[in-house]
């Protein structure tokens, strides 16, 4: 089986899948209480599940993948709600690969673990009592030739997060998927 990480793994997929958008992640649904009004970087945005429920809030949204196949998908679905969506596609791998991508009210992480080098830098993508929202496989999620271990979320990756973030709440949830976790922080004011 693919590695699900792979770009060749992820166009393929966006290209053989249905007209039809997967349901925005359950977690960012529940919580979306927390969201500041305004912008929304969504990281690993796919064909944009979670864009698409952004823009019907009323937030002006960017979304950014390494997939082409996911973002030209992505800008079809907007068209067809008539919603003006950002896109740029971009390589996570890379060192520095978000350096120049602006300032965002919130930015939303799900299902894609960012090293620690680029976690630290979202203080510098986020605004004062901005949210960062992160959700995907947790440390309990049994590994297989999709999800390796170095894709689960752990609680050290966000060690130094309490320097520029306050974490307003942690869940954990299990279904048929696997086991997730969601960290919403907020960040603190310069």
């Amino acid at each position: 089986m693919e590695y699900m990480g792979s770009k060749e793994y992820r166009d393929k997929k966006f290209l053989n899948r249905s007209d039809k958008l997967l349901s925005p992640e359950k977690s960012i649904i529940e919580n979306i209480k927390y969201f500041k009004e305004g912008s929304v970087l969504d990281i690993a945005c796919g064909d944009g599940r979670n864009t698409l429920l952004f823009l019907e809030k009323g937030f002006r949204v960017t979304g950014i993948d390494f997939s082409s196949k996911a973002l030209e998908r992505l800008e079809m679905f907007a068209r067809r709600n008539n919603y003006l969506v950002n896109t740029k596609q971009i390589d996570l791998s890379t060192s520095n690969s978000l350096k120049n991508i602006g300032i965002f009210d919130n930015i939303v992480i799900n299902h894609y673990r960012l090293n620690k080098e680029q976690l630290a830098d979202m203080k510098n993508h986020i605004a004062d009592d901005g949210i960062l929202f992160i959700c995907g496989f947790g440390y309990k999620h049994k590994v297989n030739s999709k999800i390796r271990k170095e894709d689960l979320i752990q609680s050290t990756d966000f060690d130094d997060m309490d320097k520029s973030f306050d974490l307003i709440s942690y869940i954990e949830n299990e279904d048929d998927r696997g086991f997730f976790v969601t960290y919403i922080f907020r960040k603190k004011k310069s």
